[in-house]
C-alpha cells in the first residue's frame, strides 16, 4: 500500500500522509488526500507512507500516531493527526489557496 503521487510534477507543495494499514481510517484519510488533489487542480503533492510497510520512515520522521498529515519542508514540520476530512481546513492550516 505504499504509494507515491505526485499530481503535477511542478507541484506546489509537497506533503505526506502517513497510514498504517487497511484501516477505516486509512481509507478516509486517503478519500480525503484525493478530494484536497482534485480541489487544488492537481496543484499539491501528497506522497503516501505505509508506516506498516515502511516503518523506519515513521521512526525518521518522528510519527507517532496515525493518520497523520505532514510538511515535513517546514521548521519545524506542520502536522496534522487524526481527521482530515475537513478540506477547507486542512488547506488553510498548510497555507495551500484553494484558488488557482
Amino acid at each position: 500500500m505504499s504509494r507515491h503521487h505526485s499530481s503535477d510534477p511542478g507541484a506546489d507543495a509537497p506533503l505526506r500522509l502517513y497510514i498504517a494499514g487497511d484501516t477505516s481510517g486509512a481509507r478516509r484519510a486517503l478519500e480525503s488526500r484525493l478530494r484536497m488533489v482534485e480541489e487544488l487542480n492537481g496543484r499539491i503533492e501528497i506522497e503516501i507512507i505505509d508506516i506498516l510497510l515502511h516503518p523506519e520512515e515513521a521512526e525518521k520522521a518522528g510519527i507517532l500516531a496515525t493518520p497523520t498529515l505532514s510538511d515535513d519542508s517546514a521548521t519545524p514540520p506542520r502536522r496534522l493527526i487524526g481527521d482530515i476530512s475537513n478540506i477547507a481546513l486542512v488547506l488553510d492550516y498548510f497555507g495551500l489557496s484553494q484558488q488557482g
